[in-house]
């Protein structure tokens, strides 16, 4: 996923729609706290690990290591600026 613009979309739009389904009672608070919680921790690292692989910085094996709290900060200029 090289385009930024493509992921920014990927990023957004789910998030967007959590956020939307809650605002129209469709989404109580717990389904809410776990859909934050799939959010946050599995689709984002899966598409940040996914970007990176893309452009060569990982390998598909290390994506897990994005959980690991403040990995994601170095390659914040990878992910989010180029």
């Amino acid at each position: 996923m090289k385009n930024i613009w493509l992921y920014y979309t990927a990023i957004f739009v789910p998030l967007v729609l959590i956020i939307l389904l809650t605002n129209y009672n469709l989404l109580a608070s717990w389904p809410f706290i776990i859909a934050l919680f799939l959010y946050v921790f599995v689709y984002r690292t899966f598409v940040d690990g996914k970007r990176l692989v893309s452009k060569n910085i990982i390998t598909n094996k290390d994506i897990w290591k994005l959980l690991i709290p403040g990995t994601r900060f170095e390659y914040f200029k990878a992910l989010y600026l180029k």
